[in-house]
Formats: structure tokens, C-alpha cells, sequence
């Protein structure tokens, strides 16, 4: 019986994944099949044409907000995180290269050949050609997080929604690693967001999203099959909308 292809519910993408989930098991640093699970739903949704950024926190390495509270120079420590994304966004290229996925790293501060330094035009000519274009070192300023370098690049790339992978399956009313009782959200506005206090990413990050009417969707990531299903649109995390 001939298979019927599933056209992806979205063109371009912004996927943003968390650099704590990259430890996988493990306490500290890249766990490798994790990586490989990663590259795997990555390179799936890539064959189905979907034009692919990603930004990677560096959580698993180091944190700058962390660092400065143990006694690091905030703007160094800073720094140090935008370095740990980049450690992690070569190894999810050279895992998507493995297994025969084009993909580039750029990065917000000069620092090649590790990486081409970032530009707009840059970014459009890599993903236009169907090749992963990953965007390390943030925004390449500090007191920006991740989140907020996820949202100005998907901004930037004209992405039609930002999908954040996570470790849970989406927005829930309390943390459900510490509340047995939240519940989760299939779609929210930005306002309820805010007004709820929700945490689904940082006050810069989601203002940045609604004023600039970026959707995104938050997901788990971890379930290998989620980012296929997510673009294939069931309904497995929450819809955040402005």
C-alpha cells in the first residue's frame, strides 16, 4: 500500500532546545544518544522540506544568571553561557552531519572558523537551501538569555512559529514536576501568560514574540517522534498565541 505523505503544518521553523536536556541522564556536559535523537527528528522533519533554525541553550555547561550568583562578573559569566552554546550547537551539527543532514553554525559573536558570524541574509541563503542553520552565542550581549536570542532570531528569519522543546509536554497551570494537580493548556494568549505568571519563557522573549506575532508551540521534545507530530499538527503540547 503506497503511503501517503503528511504535508508539514508549517514552512519555516524556529526550534529551540533546552541545553539541560542535552545532559540526558547524565549530572553534567552532552549526553551522545540523546544528541543522536535530537539529529534524528531534526534531520526526519528536514525531509519533508520544513526550513529549520535552531537555537540551543548552554545550561548543561554553564549558566551566566547561575554563575553571577556565586560570584562571577554577571557580564563574564554571561559570556561563559554564550560560549557553552556554542560548544553545544557543534556537537548538534556535527550529529546532523553524521547522519547526512546539511547543517551550518553561526554565531552571534566573530569566532571563525568555529562558526560564520551571524546575519540575516546569511541565515535565509542557509535554510532557502534546505540546510539546518543553527544560531550560537545568543544575541552576542549579555543579560539576553537563550530564549530571548531564540525569539530574535525567529523573528529575523521570518519564521512561522517558534517550537520550544522541552522536557514537558507543555504549559501547565504550576510546575507538574512539583504539582501533581496542574493541568495542562492546549492553546494560551500572551496576555494570559502574563497575567497568569507563567513561565513558558522569559518576560523579554515572550513581549518580543507577541508584539512581532511569532506563535509558539511547547513541547517534549524528548519523546523522539514529537517534533514530526507537533509539524504534522496533532495536538501533543500548548499553542501559545497573541
Amino acid at each position: 500500500m503506497m503511503k501517503i505523505k503528511t504535508m508539514p503544518k508549517f514552512k519555516r521553523i524556529l526550534l529551540k532546545l533546552s541545553g539541560e536536556s542535552l545532559m540526558g541522564s547524565q549530572q553534567y556536559g552532552i549526553d551522545s544518544q540523546r544528541l543522536a535523537d535530537y539529529a534524528e527528528q531534526i534531520k526526519e522533519i528536514a525531509d519533508l522540506g520544513v526550513q529549520i533554525g535552531i537555537v540551543i541553550g548552554g545550561g548543561n555547561i554553564f549558566r551566566g544568571l547561575s554563575g553571577a550568583t556565586k560570584g562571577f562578573d554577571r557580564v563574564k559569566g554571561d559570556q561563559m553561557g554564550m560560549l557553552a552554546t556554542v560548544i553545544n550547537s557543534l556537537a548538534l551539527n556535527s550529529a546532523l552531519q553524521s547522519i547526512g543532514c546539511k547543517s551550518r553554525v553561526l554565531t552571534a559573536i566573530r569566532m571563525e572558523p568555529i562558526g560564520e558570524f551571524f546575519s540575516k541574509d546569511k541565515a535565509l541563503e542557509i535554510i532557502e537551501k534546505g540546510e539546518v542553520a543553527i544560531f550560537s552565542a545568543g544575541t552576542g550581549n549579555p543579560y539576553f538569555t537563550t530564549d530571548t536570542g531564540s525569539s530574535l532570531r525567529g523573528i529575523e528569519i521570518e519564521a512561522d512559529v517558534m517550537l520550544k522543546g522541552t522536557r514537558v509536554d507543555g504549559v501547565y497551570t504550576a510546575d507538574p514536576e512539583k504539582d501533581p494537580t496542574a493541568t495542562r493548556f492546549e492553546t494560551i494568549s500572551f496576555d494570559e501568560v502574563h497575567k497568569l505568571g507563567l513561565t513558558v519563557m522569559d518576560l523579554t522573549a515572550t513581549a518580543m514574540c507577541m508584539e512581532n506575532n511569532l506563535p509558539i508551540i511547547v513541547f517534549n521534545m524528548d519523546i523522539k517522534g514529537n517534533l514530526k507530530r507537533v509539524l504534522e499538527g496533532q495536538n501533543i503540547g500548548t499553542y501559545v498565541h497573541r
